[in-house]
């Protein structure tokens, strides 16, 4: 029990010091140390430093190095690089005004990080806030409206996106094995809720701004400077096919660095279309660096290998099942809860799934049905989670928080949760 109550001051702890404009990946570690001192009690100490290494660099159980927080951080590093880059040389802003032509009543809103969402990195909402940023500020938008537009929309792919790590992992011979496609029908539901919710909350904070007296002359020119953001989606569709085409079964290790390289495509690309001095252009990258960023990843691992150890995952759900909740309650909160825990929807998926395994007897719908719920409750605990590193990075670059989203998002997710259970409940039942 003192792991559980570690983990609730760590999250207050965290909460307090974000708000208190204090450095999020700093927050997190001083999270992670909370929780690793309330677990001495039932977890020794080598246990919890060989966390801490796992999540660094090494892990001890298997005798390998583990690169993920490296490569995380340098290829966030490198967007946030990309993306302030296109903003100070007026990239974004020609972008923009092109894109205001086309849809030119508010659309860019959601366009823009829905072009953006089909890039799935974690992280990618970084590419997205600056042009949300500019665009906002025409519409006399909040910076917490701007952050949860951005943090939507990008993520309204994810219930129908056939090459998400964690849609690859549910639907593995390990866990569901079904369809992909399967999946996919079974979710359209919520990616429809998706779309129209997120519509409803543009519509709204967008109410009150400014008439547009007339609609503007269309103008493509701008439209160029999609080309470095896309071309880190391009490469990533192109290796993925061409990997699985020469029998590769584990493509998805190879993701974070695939985008790497095409991130650096991307530098290559922009500079020729800026058609810059190359001494300026490098001044530029440099003034772009940001550290914070490497923080942020070397937190949120160090706090999601502290959870873990601290076998906090398993007290919660051991705790829910005490209360006599119905199965499918259990089946919905179980990956909800580790969703927001852990702030890594394929994490959440792979905790989850085993745990809630034991009540599918007693739930009246088929596989692809508990699949569908068990990925959607994830992804939504995921997308609100204070540590999922879009809202991490999206807040950063917006100068606001996350906490200042929850008014709006927790209406908003539970719609989703409630549609979806809705009708696998009729559709799926057996």
């Amino acid at each position: 029990m003192l792991n559980l109550i570690g983990v609730i001051i760590a999250f207050i702890v965290i909460i307090f010091l974000i708000r208190k404009k204090f450095n999020f990946g700093l927050s997190l570690i001083f999270g992670s140390i909370i929780i690793a001192i309330f677990s001495l009690y039932d977890t020794s100490l080598l246990e919890i430093l060989e966390g801490f290494s796992r999540a660094l660099i090494y892990d001890f159980d298997d005798n390998v190095f583990e690169f993920q927080t490296i490569e995380l951080a340098l290829l966030l590093t490198l967007i946030y690089i990309l993306a302030k880059t296109m903003q100070r040389t007026d990239a974004i802003n020609k972008m923009i005004n092109s894109l205001r032509t086309i849809f030119f009543r508010g659309g860019t809103l959601g366009v823009i990080p829905a072009v953006y969402g089909l890039m799935p990195v974690p992280g990618g909402a970084l590419f997205s806030a600056p042009l949300i940023d500019e665009e906002g500020a025409k519409f006399k938008l909040k910076q917490n409206q701007k952050n949860f537009l951005n943090v939507w929309w990008r993520h309204v792919w994810f219930p129908i996106f056939p090459v998400s790590s964690a849609m690859l992992l549910i639907i593995g011979s390990k866990f569901s094995d079904i369809g992909i496609y399967e999946l996919i029908v079974a979710n359209i539901p919520a990616f429809i809720a998706f779309i129209i919710i997120g519509l409803i909350y543009l519509k709204a904070f967008i109410k009150n701004a400014p008439k547009i007296e007339s609609k503007p002359k269309k103008d493509c020119s701008g439209l160029k400077f999609l080309i470095p953001p896309i071309i880190p989606i391009i490469v990533y569709m192109l290796v993925f096919v061409s990997l699985f085409l020469l029998g590769f079964k584990d493509v998805n290790k190879f993701q974070r660095s695939i985008f790497v390289v095409g991130v650096l495509f991307s530098f290559a690309a922009l500079y020729f279309l800026l058609k810059i001095d190359s001494k300026m252009y490098l001044r530029i990258l440099k003034e772009s660096i940001s550290l914070n960023l490497v923080l942020a990843i070397v937190g949120i691992m160090i706090f999601r290998e502290m959870v873990e150890v601290s076998k906090t995952n398993e007290i919660i759900t051991n705790a829910i099942v005490s209360l006599s909740f119905p199965p499918i309650l259990i089946v919905i909160l179980i990956p909800f809860i580790l969703g927001l825990l852990t702030g890594y929807n394929l994490g959440a998926i792979a905790l989850s799934y085993f745990l809630v395994q034991p009540f599918f007897e007693f739930v009246n719908i088929n596989i692809v049905g508990l699949t569908s719920i068990i990925f959607i409750s994830s992804l939504i605990g995921y997308l609100i989670s204070p540590i999922h590193l879009c809202n991490v990075v999206s807040s950063d670059y917006l100068k606001t928080d996350t906490t200042r989203m929850y008014k709006m998002y927790i209406p908003a997710v539970s719609v989703v949760m409630i549609i979806q259970t809705i009708f696998i409940l009729i559709f799926y039942g057996r």
